[in-house]
């Protein structure tokens, strides 16, 4: 069985949705603090993990700072609803996705679900040769990348949308279809995601020789991976 790892204060809501989840066939554990619950996330043991923003001794974007010192598991956030900020900088740190709270289980298992295909599409890449492009070299069978010889650490989610790109650089990809084949969900009304992650991504890879990020912004259209 699928293993995930809730953590959450909220002792009701954790018992709820680990009842939900295990019907739903996966094997869910439910920790209450930030600090139990980064132990349990770095074991190696979890194929996910649902993070509430807020935790009683430290904040879950803390715990997902350290989290993503260690580890790249998948890291599904809860966040206050109506509050952007929350969103914007965990998609920053490395959370593959995030849910507005009060969600219902249905959207949750759902979202997790997105997350959960999109690692095993990444695993089905693994057969696929290195991609290159101008100075960017993917290597899908081993979810590495570097940028003119520096590796470049990627999460499981950032590692996907670039291979988009990359697959078809120097062309256009939309905003829909990296919502929909990146993040596993068709892109919502004034959902910036897809915008956090290729800010992250900007900010993890080289720029062109003349000074601009190759990763270049269609407004009101997508992206594209600018080949030198």
């Amino acid at each position: 069985m699928t293993r995930v790892l809730q953590i959450d204060d909220d002792v009701e809501l954790g018992e709820m949705l680990c009842e939900y989840l295990e019907q739903e066939g996966f094997e869910a554990k439910a920790v209450h603090d930030a600090e139990k619950g980064v132990r349990e996330a770095l074991t190696g043991e979890y194929a996910a993990v649902v993070l509430d923003v807020m935790l009683p001794d430290f904040s879950g974007v803390e715990a997902l700072r350290r989290i993503r010192k260690r580890s790249r598991v998948p890291v599904l956030m809860l966040t206050a609803k109506g509050d952007p900020i929350d969103r914007v900088i965990g998609l920053e740190l490395g959370a593959d996705d995030y849910v507005p709270k009060p969600c219902t289980p249905r959207e949750l298992v759902a979202r997790l679900r997105a997350i959960l295909r999109r690692v095993e599409e990444g695993d089905a890449m693994r057969v696929e040769g290195p991609i290159s492009a101008g100075k960017l070299t993917l290597w899908p069978a081993r979810r590495r990348a570097e940028w003119d010889g520096r590796a470049v650490d990627l999460t499981s989610t950032e590692f996907n949308l670039l291979t988009l790109l990359a697959r078809d650089a120097g062309r256009l990809v939309s905003k829909a279809d990296l919502s929909k084949q990146g993040l596993g969900r068709p892109l919502a009304p004034f959902d910036r995601s897809i915008d956090v992650h290729i800010a992250s991504l900007r900010r993890k890879i080289g720029t062109l020789d003349n000074g601009p990020s190759c990763i270049r912004t269609v407004r009101g259209q997508g992206y594209l991976l600018v080949e030198e």
